[in-house]
């Protein structure tokens, strides 16, 4: 019976060992990828601020021509990706704990011009 009872207490310390190591093997495999992960953010990163430049690019040689109506709200896309960008430098660089900015992505870039809005409301039968 000694021995029986000497072998419980051996397998549980043998569990608990095992439960110990992989608790402690976890930390180490999360840590051994936040290098990768810091690495894909870092070239994510690159890549927001290269749509940034050729958004600004196209903006820039797009004419909003009179009478169209509907147009492209790249103003709207450029803050959008600033806030990407700022989240992703907030990450990379993390500030002492401070509360973080929760507002979301609006998602809309199509805008209808005022010109649009005029036609709408001076034809006949339609209401504004």
């Amino acid at each position: 019976m000694a021995h029986l009872s000497r072998f419980r207490i051996t397998s549980r310390s043998a569990l608990t060992v095992a439960a110990l190591a992989l608790a402690s093997a976890l930390p180490i495999t999360t840590w051994a990828d936040a290098p990768l992960q810091r690495q894909e953010l870092t070239t994510a990163l690159r890549q927001v601020q290269a749509l940034q430049r050729l958004i600004e690019t196209s903006a820039a040689a797009t004419l909003i021509e009179p009478g169209q109506r509907y147009h492209f709200d790249y103003p709207r896309l450029l803050a959008d990706l600033a806030r990407v960008q700022s989240g992703l430098q907030d990450y990379l660089t993390p500030p002492r704990a401070q509360p973080r900015d929760m507002e979301e992505l609006t998602g809309q870039y199509r805008v209808e011009s005022a010109s649009a809005d005029k036609r709408a409301a001076t034809r006949p039968g339609k209401r504004p």
